[in-house]
């Protein structure tokens, strides 16, 4: 039952993220993001990763885990475009 607790807490987390980076592209710029908070989450999205493996629960709550780390991590790609775009704009 804890696994599906979990899981529940991961998809109510994930499902945010992917509206962050849809924002975050639109939006062209770093303004209002923070590099730091987002490699923080992905930071703590391996380590349930890496708590999963070393106890041996490899279950589908592995695979909601995996899947946010995605998606955070698209956040980062998005975040150093963004980055390269204010540059552009600050030297236009």
């Amino acid at each position: 039952m804890s696994a599906v607790f979990e899981s529940v807490m991961l998809v109510c987390f994930g499902l945010s993220w992917p509206l962050n980076v849809i924002k975050a592209y639109k939006a062209g710029t770093t303004k209002g993001t923070s590099l730091p908070f987002i490699l923080l989450i992905i930071t703590g999205y391996i380590a349930g990763i890496t708590a999963k493996l070393i106890s041996g629960q490899i279950n589908y709550v592995l695979v909601v885990y995996l899947l946010n780390l995605a998606i955070v991590s698209m956040n980062v790609v998005v975040y150093f475009r963004n980055a390269a775009l204010d540059r552009k704009h600050a030297h236009a």
